[in-house]
């Protein structure tokens, strides 16, 4: 069994200044919540989904957002005029053609700046353990030796989920593998990541996914992961909103 050791974060490591949000997603399996919404906008507690996510940017102390938008887009740009403060907030328009998670980042590249940078999707939600997630990450970041530092639950806590998970872990926190086909992973990522703006690049015309930027580095051994200690849910379908409000509600 892969033993992962647990650091408390020093409280002045300094977090990433940007996050990207990734919110451009049609959300397919939300359907129908997502008829007349984008999925962004589907509420889980009283809130939507992107506004739990900004809840957690603010509390770690992140200053600018970019959100990528394209189902949609004109309702929840509006909601980020209207409803999100504390954070300045740049959009990646993506009207044209939906450029999925990869082809998001490298299209929204040149407002990312050149210093490493959070990505949160807003499809995903947790509750810290006992230190800030973001923060954690922050401290775990090491330029030297890292082009993408993934949050990931075990398994057997990805409340859900509906894959059988994601990556193997070394004792170091390397990732050092994909699922393999008929087999689960130990590992589930949770949709919140450090990635350095080396990591993209060279990449196809149109839409990809992120895939082809995580391989790059796991091939590099440049790829880690740290282990979340709080709660975590996917919400990907409808029942996954009120299990999610039970799962958060019971702590």
């Amino acid at each position: 069994m892969t033993r992962l050791r647990y650091i408390r974060p020093d409280p002045g490591t300094r977090v990433p200044r940007t996050a990207m949000v990734m919110a451009a997603g049609i959300g397919k399996r939300m359907r129908p919540l997502t008829a007349t919404r984008p999925k962004p906008l589907v509420e889980v507690n009283g809130r939507t989904l992107i506004d739990h996510t900004f809840d957690r940017l603010r509390a770690a102390g992140v200053e600018r957002a970019v959100v990528n938008v394209h189902y949609l887009a004109d309702a929840l740009e509006a909601h980020l005029r209207h409803r999100v403060h504390g954070i300045e907030v740049v959009v990646s328009d993506e009207r044209a053609q939906l450029m999925e998670t990869g082809g998001g980042l490298a299209q929204a590249l040149p407002l990312l700046g050149d210093e490493p940078f959070l990505v949160v999707n807003s499809d995903n939600l947790w509750l810290d353990g006992p230190t800030d997630a973001i923060r954690q990450l922050a401290d775990r970041w090491d330029d030297a030796v890292m082009d993408a530092l993934l949050l990931m639950v075990p398994y057997a806590r990805a409340h859900n989920h509906s894959g059988q998970g994601d990556f193997h872990l070394g004792a170091d926190g390397r990732i050092t593998g994909r699922r393999k086909p008929g087999r689960v992973a130990p590992f589930v990522f949770t949709g919140v990541q450090i990635v350095s703006p080396r990591l993209i690049r060279e990449w196809p015309a149109g839409p990809f996914s992120t895939n082809l930027f995580w391989n790059r580095a796991i091939a590099a051994g440049r790829a880690f992961g740290l282990v979340h200690q709080g709660l975590w849910s996917e919400v990907n379908v409808p029942a996954a909103v009120a299990k999610t409000e039970v799962l958060f509600a019971d702590g």
